[in-house]
């Protein structure tokens, strides 16, 4: 699959449910409205949609949320989508997920195929952690990333940067991440969504600031490692740990995106900041066939924009799409 302006699609990340036991300041509203059941995909269906998009060239599929293993029998999905690995058409199969539910799935996923988990983490202050995910458990957590660890996943932890809130910890979470061979990325605050009193303004702290004050504590060196996401990497050389900054304000990554967005209704987003989509549901359910299916994703890809126009200022303080993060997928 390539895209109007010459970028091959070889990333899917799938949102498996809208639905979290966290409720993140920055990403949803505490009393959330979730989508009704019956207009959510079944697994079967989840995994014929993947299917179709690791038979046109996706190598590395994601599952997110809301948070996927919270969604009722999710390793089922997991399974099935694991047998694309086996046979070699996929090259990854990974998550994201808050950790909450870690420790109970973390083995099961390696026997899967599952090699690597990214963690959200934006503290390591218990009650601070309490306070930004309004329903969080550090400690649950913790012990997600030693389950995790202990069955071979490589662990990388996502933090959020904001203004006030965690700016003062970024060294101690590269000390903490680090030293248990994890790697750490921090990542800008994203204009997503209505999420009640804060203000995305006050929480907005560039990653450009952050990199400057680092850089009088770590020797940060650019390396030309990646993932396949928009994160990029430096080696912190006093800890040996790689450092990523995913910066959608102020380095905007758009030239070299490899990624559509599939939530759990069956919507395809080909931008993560634009609100045109396609309807993959419709697609799905008209026939057993993949003919009009196959027809539908490649009308998309042939809409998907060259961009995302992301700002947050004094006069673009409100979302820049009015969809929460958890319904796109993280």
């Amino acid at each position: 699959m390539i895209d109007p302006f010459g970028r091959h699609i070889s990333y899917l990340r799938v949102s498996v449910t809208d639905r979290c036991d966290f409720r993140c300041v920055y990403c949803m509203a505490e009393d959330m409205t979730f989508l009704p059941k019956a207009d959510v995909l079944s697994l079967e269906e989840l995994e014929r949609l993947c299917g179709a998009f690791v038979r046109r060239g996706v190598k590395k599929l994601r599952l997110t949320g809301g948070e996927p293993l919270v969604r009722k029998n999710v390793m089922s999905l997991f399974r099935g989508l694991g047998r694309h690995l086996d046979s070699g058409a996929l090259e990854e199969l990974t998550l994201t997920t808050n950790g909450s539910q870690l420790a109970k799935y973390a083995k099961d996923l390696a026997a899967i195929g599952v090699r690597r988990v990214n963690v959200s983490m934006d503290t390591l202050d218990g009650a601070k952690f309490r306070e930004l995910t309004r329903w969080g458990d550090l400690d649950q957590v913790m012990r997600g990333l030693d389950a995790a660890q202990q069955a071979g996943l490589h662990v990388k932890i996502n933090a959020v940067a904001l203004r006030g809130v965690n700016d003062m910890e970024f060294g101690d979470l590269i000390r903490f991440s680090h030293g248990r061979d994890m790697d750490l990325v921090l990542i800008e605050v994203m204009p997503m969504g209505e999420i009640g009193d804060a203000a995305r303004l006050d929480q907005y702290l560039p990653l450009s600031l952050v990199r400057t004050d680092l850089a009088r504590h770590f020797t940060l060196t650019e390396t030309d490692y990646r993932t396949g996401g928009p994160a990029r990497y430096f080696r912190v050389e006093e800890t040996g740990g790689r450092l990523g900054f995913i910066t959608p304000l102020t380095h905007n990554f758009c030239e070299s995106c490899n990624r559509v967005r599939l939530t759990c209704t069956g919507t395809l987003y080909m931008c993560l900041g634009q609100e045109d989509a396609a309807d993959l549901r419709a697609a799905l359910r008209a026939s057993e066939s993949d003919d009009l299916l196959d027809r539908t994703i490649t009308d998309a890809i042939a809409r998907k924009p060259k961009g995302h126009d992301f700002i947050i200022d004094r006069r673009h303080s409100g979302p820049a799409v009015p969809r929460h993060m958890s319904v796109t997928g993280g």
